[in-house]
């Protein structure tokens, strides 16, 4: 890894020598109830838009590689018999600039399954490919949990990696693509107060964390409480709306729809993200349901976050981003349903 230095003048620069390619990076899309600034990931035409100070956006970059509505293929029948078309829905380079700690290894976890197991999904594949990703250092929100998952740094996964020290920031280089990219603008080595200053600004940020989670044996806490009570609990109170997987960044579960022409020409083939906690998940023929209750398909997606994901691949699912939490209709925070599972008493208060 090589460490730069990149005046704050120079990083449109930088943007404009990238904007060959489609950059995606967050920009404010409105204004919250609160009076607070509402942020999304979003295509950037003008570097005044890029806001590399935000504080969190509502939904996670994962429709720009795992959309909530895709066309796989596309059938054609003619006289000679049939052909097939699939395209992989990627036609260019995306840049992501400004991408936080727990959004790039939510894509570590989205790899381990549909790149790297052994029935990779070519369309995932195609997307992540084609990404060049340049980080940049989080400011915690009261919701963010992601300390305790160990997902508050990134160690890899980017091409660089931005760190605020106020009139300059700190740069990781990861990439050769990243350090030719580099070449065009005006860097500089870092110096011994650079990197003094560095230590400071990331101690800084790791006080600022509040939120937490007790993730000590917790694959094996879950199985000893798979009966617990505090299930029906959190069960009774969730609308099984799915909010929670549509803002999580790693959630990939998925449906697949074919539709024929009314002339028997042609169909197409599509796929959408779905929800574990929806209450037709586990419907099978014949209308028998595996899940018909709310608590049943609750503790069952924490326990693929939390138990399943980890048996097979030694890591939580969960980032600990907190978008769930914020999202969530019914106020359903992973924090306090965990530290309730672990202690096996239901909230007071709620």
């Amino acid at each position: 890894m090589i460490f730069r230095i990149i005046e704050k003048t120079e990083l449109k620069e930088l943007v404009d020598v990238m904007a060959v390619n489609r950059i995606i990076g967050p920009v404010q899309k409105g204004t919250g109830l609160d009076g607070k600034p509402l942020y999304a990931f979003g295509p950037v035409a003008d570097f005044n838009d890029l806001k590399l100070d935000y504080t969190t956006t509502a939904r996670p970059a994962k429709r720009y590689f795992l959309p909530s509505h895709e066309t796989l293929c596309n059938f054609k029948i003619h006289e000679n018999g049939w052909e097939k078309s699939v395209d992989f829905n990627i036609h260019e380079p995306h840049v992501f600039f400004g991408l936080h700690a727990c959004d790039i290894n939510a894509l570590h976890k989205l790899d381990k399954v549909l790149l790297k197991s052994s029935f990779p999904t070519p369309y995932y594949a195609a997307k992540r490919m084609n990404m060049f990703i340049i980080g940049i250092e989080c400011k915690p929100q009261p919701f963010c949990f992601c300390r305790s998952m160990g997902t508050d740094s990134a160690l890899h996964g980017f091409d660089m990696f931005l760190t605020d020290l106020g009139d300059k920031y700190f740069v990781e280089v990861q990439s050769a693509a990243a350090f030719n990219f580099l070449k065009n603008i005006n860097t500089s080595d870092p110096k011994e107060k650079d990197h003094a200053r560095y230590m400071e600004v990331v101690a800084e940020k790791n006080r600022k964390f509040t939120a937490t989670v007790d993730t000590t044996d917790l694959a094996k806490i879950l199985d000893m409480e798979f009966q617990s009570d505090v299930w029906k609990y959190w069960g009774d109170k969730c609308l099984s709306c799915g909010t929670c997987a549509s803002v999580c960044p790693t959630c990939y579960c998925y449906g697949v729809e074919e539709s024929v022409d009314i002339d028997l020409k042609g169909a197409v083939k599509k796929k959408h993200l779905y929800s574990c906690n929806l209450i037709d998940f586990a419907e099978v023929a014949g209308g028998h349901n595996f899940r018909p209750e709310s608590h049943t398909r609750l503790k069952y997606r924490y326990y693929h976050k939390h138990r399943g994901f980890a048996e097979e691949f030694e890591e939580s699912l969960c980032v600990g981003c907190g978008r769930c939490s914020e999202a969530c209709l019914a106020k359903i925070k992973v924090p306090e349903v965990i530290a309730s599972i672990r202690s096996g008493v239901k909230p007071r208060g709620r």
